[in-house]
């Protein structure tokens, strides 16, 4: 069916072209705090840039309201004696729904001093003097083809690339994306993805709601002494309250989701709030009202996000959240009439797979003074995993013959996670915190398989542990400010795991330097550490005592990072930033097997386990690159973002030999632009393109022999990634529309993923029926065409 996706935005243009007469009017509303200590600054002034006479100050806790905002976007300004001047940019006001802040302030060391002025937008963290990108739910949903997703938003970032189109893993400098930390409301978090897969830090769709995020921050390297277990990056996400004065409301109907969410005060006296989120996949929506969608292999899907925010005086605060997902699909192929031209999925069995993770907790913050505080937050969280294969064998005619169970497990993985952690300011100069993170993991794993060859009868089992242990984290972090234009930042991060006693002591220091003419330099040193991956410590050989653990003893892989900075304005809205970075991996494990060139440095990007051969602490790698951006923030109804990246990612496995990891593109570009005209006072046309290109991805030739008498691609060691798939290219579009009209907002888009329906290719695959035909039995896989991404949203809200 022909379709001009322009015309339906136009008729739906013309059918909500009923504006109020008038510009609509929004309030802007938050707290202001100083950055180090936490403590309201009252006396804030805050205008409106372009609105002069929009101006009003911050009262006795901090709190302010901007009333009778224009709807578009807005620069806010705040000034403050003995503090220096801040600007924030691009505040989208809208008419459905209020705007709230929460800002944070930098008192100046030298108060009779000219004051150092920046507009570019302070991490949330203020100890992060280097790579950190700071970012807000607004950016997730602006790029096109970022699906409202944080990871995939992250991917557009220099030195960041994603690893498998129907996955959000993202690359990051060349390291695994098993070696990516989640934080969540500053505790750690299992895998946040729907279908995840144990060992790996993404999947197929994110459980996180960008809708309920506040401002936060994503760090690539060398990152400050209070995050561990991580030597790729951290995402540091905090959830925003709900708003404190009136009741508002979201709903969403698109692609990946219906959406939910109301939020509003419990108490409008005392400020306490809540937020809630749930979205269905709309899919399995259709699938239930028997609307008919092509097929019956329907990826089921649900989650829910809640905060409730309590304050308790003036001193004291109280939160409640949760984060939970359920997640199934059944990829059945036994029905199939005729071998499959295109498949999610493997074509030679039927997949049943179930997926559930969640996360409970509460944060208790209390201000012990007017430059100190206390914080401690506990939460519970978990991830069930459960899937089953049956093996489907056909006769000539394509007829089922039978169906073979061949392989079954269950990943029962839960933890206790705590944060305490004081901070204290000693003055404008100095600042320092202490912390202390406990996760205790609970596991009970089973995993049987008879799979490989496909003869074999008897079943091989490789998991059956029931078990706890943990991974204890401290660590002191202290910050000095000589100048306005100097910060000084080290720390010490320390951690132990109690499986099997390993230890590691960490250092961390960063500075930055602000030069004139709106220059930075920065520097960064860190040395990290990461568990692997749970499932590989408590693995056993089959056919020995469960209980014979194959790899208990292995260490962390340690990395150092070393990373230099330069910013520089060139202009009130575009700015160009560059980095170097250099890191050296080491104690990766290897199998002890001669000649073997595994390294668990290419695990962490699949959907599947990975159960190697006796391993032991002595690969090694390294990731060295250069990065570039240059990007215009949103003014004059336009941005621009170009972000490069050339960078090299090597190792060795026990065979000595020096190669390309998995995840060594070598280089990977992406420019993003965005116009957003306004076509009445009250109606925006919002659109966005992006391109992609990028190193093809590496590829191992496979041994043709023992692949055929496996049964499964069995990888030619000598030649593990010695081969490279064609330059990686893609483009995306958005095409969208804002509408305000009293009390609420209709937003409609269409993202365009791969509009072009560019065929890249992702991996070499072993085919069964090829082999059986006495054909050479491999076949490429290709990533993801065409994806056309609808959704319609409309918010308002009420007192």
């Amino acid at each position: 069916m022909r379709f001009s996706w322009h015309c339906m935005l136009l008729l739906f243009c013309c059918f909500f072209w009923q504006n109020a007469s008038g510009q609509l009017l929004q309030q802007i509303m938050g707290q202001v705090v100083d950055r180090a200590s936490q403590e309201p600054l009252p006396g804030v002034v805050i205008r409106v840039v372009e609105r002069q006479r929009l101006t009003t100050v911050s009262d006795s806790s901090g709190h302010f309201v901007l009333a009778e905002v224009p709807v578009g976007k807005h620069t806010l300004t705040l000034e403050y004696p003995g503090y220096q001047p801040q600007t924030i940019a691009n505040i989208l006001v809208t008419s459905g729904l209020e705007v709230e802040l929460q800002i944070q302030m930098q008192e100046s060391s030298h108060r009779l001093k000219e004051l150092v002025v920046s507009t570019k937008r302070r991490s949330v963290n203020e100890l992060a003097l280097a790579s950190v990108k700071t970012f807000d739910a607004q950016e997730t949903e602006r790029y096109a083809g970022s699906r409202g997703d944080p990871a995939r938003m992250a991917s557009n970032f220099a030195g960041v690339q994603g690893a498998d189109d129907s996955r959000n893993d993202i690359i990051v400098r060349g390291n695994s994306p098993a070696g990516l930390l989640w934080r969540i409301e500053d505790v750690d978090m299992i895998n946040p993805n729907h279908f995840a897969i144990p060992g790996t830090s993404g999947g197929p769709v994110s459980m996180l709601n960008n809708k309920t995020l506040a401002t936060s921050d994503f760090l690539t390297g060398a990152f400050p002494a209070e995050y561990g277990n991580s030597i790729s990056a951290a995402f540091d996400l905090k959830l925003r309250n709900g708003s404190s004065s009136r009741y508002q409301m979201s709903a969403q109907l698109g692609f990946l989701g219906t959406e939910l969410l109301a939020e509003g005060p419990i108490s409008s006296k005392r400020r306490s709030s809540f937020l809630v989120a749930y979205r269905y996949s709309t899919l399995q929506l259709f699938q239930g009202l028997h609307i008919k969608i092509g097929t019956e292999s329907v990826p089921a899907y649900q989650d829910l996000t809640v905060k409730l925010n309590f304050p308790l005086g003036k001193r004291s605060e109280l939160a409640l959240f949760a984060i939970g997902g359920l997640s199934h699909i059944d990829l059945i192929v036994s029905d199939l009439k005729e071998p499959p031209q295109e498949l999610y999925g493997e074509s030679d069995r039927d997949q049943y797979f179930t997926s559930n993770a969640g996360m409970a907790g509460l944060s208790f913050k209390r201000m012990l003074g007017k430059k100190n505080f206390i914080k401690f937050v506990s939460a519970f969280s978990g991830n069930n995993i459960d899937a089953h294969h049956d093996k489907v064998f056909r006769d000539a005619s394509y007829q089922v013959d039978s169906l073979k169970p061949i392989l079954g497990y269950r990943f029962g993985t839960q933890s206790w996670n705590t944060h305490l952690f004081y901070q204290q300011k000693i003055n404008a100069r100095n600042s320092f915190r202490l912390g202390l993170i406990n996760n205790t993991y609970f596991l009970n794993y089973i995993d049987s398989t008879r799979q490989y060859p496909p003869t074999r009868q008897d079943w091989q089992n490789r998991l059956d542990y029931n078990g706890s242990f943990s991974l204890a984290q401290a660590y002191v972090e202290y910050k000095y400010r000589p100048s306005d234009r100097l910060s000084i930042s080290s720390g010490l991060h320390a951690q132990y795991f109690s499986l099997n006693e390993s230890k590691a002591l960490e250092p961390r220091i960063a500075a930055r330097l602000l030069l004139p003419k709106g220059q930075a330099l920065s520097l960064a040193y860190g040395l990290h550490s990461v568990l692997q991956p749970l499932y590989q410590y408590v693995a056993h050989l089959p056919g020995t005592s469960p209980n014979a653990l194959l790899n208990k003893n292995m260490g962390f892989t340690r990395s150092h990072h070393f990373v230099a900075g330069y910013d520089r304005a060139l202009g009130k809205s575009v700015r160009l930033k560059a980095e170097a970075y250099f890191q050296y991996l080491f104690s990766i494990p290897v199998e002890t097997r001669q000649g073997s060139s595994f390294s668990n440095i290419n695990q962490g990007s699949s959907f599947t386990r990975t159960f190697p051969d006796s391993l032991k602490n002595a690969g090694n790698g390294k990731n060295y690159g250069i990065e570039l951006t240059v990007e215009k923030t949103f003014s004059h109804y336009y941005y621009l973002l170009f972000t490069g990246s050339l960078y090299n990612s090597i190792y060795s496995g026990n065979d000595g030999v020096q190669r390309s990891t998995d995840y060594n593109g070598v280089f990977a570009t992406n420019l993003l632009v965005g116009i957003e005209p306004k076509l009445s006072p009250n109606t925006t046309l919002v659109t966005g393109a992006k391109i992609c290109y990028a190193g093809g991805r590496l590829y191992s030739l496979p041994d043709v022999a023992a692949s055929n008498a496996q049964g499964d691609f069995v990888v030619l060691d000598s030649m593990r990634n010695s081969e490279r798939f064609p330059n990686y290219f893609r483009a995306d579009l958005k095409l969208g529309i804002r509408i305000n009209r009293p009390r609420l907002t209709h937003e409609i888009a269409l993202d365009l993923v791969n509009i072009f329906g560019t065929m890249n290719v992702l991996n070499l695959t072993y085919s069964p029926e090829l082999a059986a035909q006495g054909q050479y039995p491999f076949l490429k896989s290709y990533q993801l065409g065409f994806l056309p991404l609808f959704y319609y949203k409309i918010d308002f809200g009420w007192r």
